[in-house]
């Protein structure tokens, strides 16, 4: 606005035909100007996609490609149940090992009784 002000200020001492002369062509530069910002946003938004947008098209994504944006989701799925089935494991043999120390071990049957012994189990392995 800074611009326009200091161009307008100069006018006043140009003749008539002059200035409508300026005028107009400020007037054709904003509406050119107008115009390249509408075609710019309009650029932006047609052109940006991505696979999540553009999945149901052909527009540029191959079979590999898809294939390719599955992949981490897929990857992702069998390490959850990877780690799951490896804790079940772990918390299985945990239990396993408390009951093969209650069964060989010979304990008078108040030390089963004692909330203490599962600790003292853990604590002696």
């Amino acid at each position: 606005m800074k611009a326009a002000s200091y161009l307008s200020a100069g006018t006043v001492d140009l003749p008539y035909e002059v200035s409508e002369r300026l005028r107009a062509a400020r007037a054709q530069a904003v509406s050119m100007r107008k115009v390249a910002k509408a075609q710019t946003a309009g650029n932006v938004v047609n052109t940006g996609s991505s696979a999540a947008l553009t999945w149901g098209s052909n527009d540029g994504l191959s079979w590999w490609s898809r294939v390719g944006s599955v992949l981490p989701l897929v990857a992702l799925v069998v390490g959850l149940l990877l780690i799951n089935s490896i804790q079940n494991d772990n918390r299985a043999r945990e239990v396993a090992e408390v009951d093969v120390a209650l069964l060989t071990d010979e304990l008078p049957p108040a030390a089963f009784s004692d909330p203490g012994f599962v600790q003292f189990l853990k604590a002696n392995r």
